[in-house]
Order: structure tokens, then C-alpha cells, then sequence
């Protein structure tokens, strides 16, 4: 890898996203490095597939291409970033391939009747992330790579409330079916016609309800990383829900209008980070409830823990 290949993933990772951005920042150089090379990798792909004309074909060209790094013939500034992040943190195949997995959902139109089929989702886009980072941060105990799932998961749970009206005008919709259904919703009367109804802002804000229970739990588990590196992942957590909470102020409607945090409000909450505070999880569940979601993405998770811990 070159100054040149580490130079062209800080700069995806900077157009990308802001949020990450800004985390990245508060991480040592090196791991900082491979986190750049981790996002720029799942952007490149995810975009590879998402914006192609032909997404099947698009992703076995990604499938290719992570069958280059890891044998050792990458092409291009992103793989060859990316395999030398593999190699020196000794990040198994089977957690990107588990991502490829999501992506081909993406790719066949999958449809999810109930939050435990949308972690499962999850699990593969967001989860798979935690764990390269954790991995990135020189961390392979179970617990610690339990919490980096939750917290993937918490994430993409944020991510699906925030796109809602994005993903339903490129016919996608990733609210579980049953919530819909009890909300009174046709989702293919409504991805016909995609409006902020009173049934579509409920089940976004349940979306939000288990993403803020999955924050909590992935929370504690922030500090069993390398002191370097808690304040950097403290901030992701924070800055993603600080979007949730943006959609609920917004009353949830995330189909006119897309939920984003300016540039004081980020660093408002890096300086929460720094200090180690937890953000204002929503309290409103039952203990029950917690319990279950929790358990729920743990259980789907399992799969990349042992992975990543094996590895």
C-alpha cells in the first residue's frame, strides 16, 4: 500500500460520510489509516452494486475482486488498502463475504416481515463493520466484539429510519412488514406512492426505539477498547443516534426530508465523547423488551463473533 492508496480512502471516508469522518479523526494514525481502508472498501462495493444498471453482475465483480485481495493480487488503491488492513489485522474472509451476503439481498429485492428478519439484515451491513474496526483496534474477545455487532446493528437500524423516503424511491423498503401491517400499510400500495403517513412515521419511530435499545447495550462495551481508541467510537455511536434523534424531532418523517447533523452539533458531541458520556438513549421500553432485542442481535450476530474471534 502507498502514501497515494491511504491518501485516496481518508478522502472517500471524508466524502462519504461526515459522520465517520469526524470520529475517525479522534483515532491513532495507524488504526485511523485502516479504518479509512475498511469504509472505502464497503463504499466502493455498496456503490458498485447499488448504482449499476446490472447489480448482479456488479456484485460478482466485488466478489471478484475480494477473491484478488485475499489471495494477494489486489488492483487498485481501495483493494490494495484493504487487503493490507486484512492481512495485518488478520480479518477473516467470512466477515466480508458476510456483507456480500447483504448486499445480495439488496440485489434480489428481499423484503423483511419482522425486525428479527431486518437484523439479520443488519447484521451482514452493519455488524460486519463493528467487527473489521475492532479488529482494526487490535481487539479479538468475544464480549468486546459482541458489543461492536450491537452497535453495527444500532446503526443500521438509525440508517433504514433516516433513508426511508431515499430507499422507497429506488423501490427498496426495509420497515418490517408486520409493523406495517398493523400500521394499516400496503407496502406495495405505498412504495407506489411513497407518503409521510401516520402508519410509515410509527414504524419508523419503533425502528428508532430498537436502534436507541441497541446503542445502550453496545455502549458499555466501548470502554474494553484500547483507551486510543474509545473516544473515536464513543463519537460514531453518538453522532448516529444524535441522527435518530433528529427524525423523531422531525415527527419521524425521514419520506420528505432527510435527517443530517451540522458541523457544531458534531463537535458538541465529540467533546461528549471525549469525555465518556453516554448519549440520552430512549428510556421508554420495558427491561423485557431490551432484553429481547438484545439477545435477538446477539444471537444473529454469533456467526461473525466467532469469526472475528477465531481469526
Amino acid at each position: 500500500m502507498t502514501a497515494a492508496d491511504r491518501s485516496a480512502c481518508r478522502r472517500l471516508l471524508r466524502e462519504g460520510s461526515r459522520s465517520f469522518y469526524a470520529a475517525s479523526r479522534l483515532l491513532p494514525a495507524r488504526e485511523r489509516d485502516d479504518a479509512a481502508a475498511v469504509y472505502a472498501w464497503c463504499r466502493v462495493s455498496d456503490h458498485a452494486v447499488d448504482r449499476s444498471d446490472r447489480p448482479a453482475i456488479a456484485l460478482e465483480s466485488v466478489r471478484a475482486g475480494l477473491e484478488r485481495l485475499y489471495v494477494g493480487r489486489p488492483e487498485g488503491s481501495v483493494e490494495r488498502a484493504f487487503a493490507d488492513a486484512v492481512f495485518r489485522n488478520r480479518i477473516s474472509r467470512d466477515i466480508p463475504e458476510a456483507m456480500l451476503e447483504g448486499f445480495e439481498w439488496d440485489v434480489s429485492g428481499r423484503r423483511y416481515d419482522t425486525m428479527d428478519d431486518v437484523i439479520d439484515y443488519s447484521v451482514r451491513v452493519g455488524s460486519t463493520v463493528g467487527v473489521m474496526m475492532t479488529l482494526v483496534m487490535g481487539v479479538r474477545d468475544t464480549h468486546t466484539l459482541t458489543a461492536a455487532c450491537r452497535l453495527g446493528v444500532a446503526m443500521q437500524l438509525t440508517n433504514i429510519a433516516r433513508d426511508v423516503g431515499e430507499d422507497a424511491r429506488a423501490g427498496r423498503l426495509y420497515l418490517p412488514g408486520e409493523v406495517l401491517r398493523e400500521q394499516d400499510v400496503d407496502p406495495d400500495a405505498w412504495l407506489a406512492s411513497p407518503v409521510a403517513s401516520e402508519g410509515i412515521r410509527s414504524a419508523v419511530c419503533q425502528t428508532l426505539d430498537d436502534a436507541d435499545r441497541l446503542y445502550a447495550a453496545a455502549w458499555p462495551g466501548i470502554g474494553k477498547l484500547p483507551s486510543r481508541c474509545r473516544a473515536a467510537i464513543r463519537a460514531a455511536a453518538l453522532v448516529y443516534a444524535e441522527i435518530g434523534r433528529k427524525v423523531r424531532e422531525a415527527d419521524c418523517d425521514s419520506v420528505t426530508r432527510r435527517a443530517r447533523t451540522g458541523r457544531l452539533e458534531k463537535v458538541r458531541l465529540l467533546g461528549r465523547a471525549l469525555r465518556g458520556r453516554p448519549g440520552a438513549w430512549d428510556q421508554s421500553a420495558s427491561q423485557e423488551d431490551d432484553s429481547r432485542r438484545v439477545g435477538l442481535a446477539d444471537e444473529r450476530a454469533a456467526f461473525l463473533v466467532d469469526a472475528a474471534a477465531g481469526s
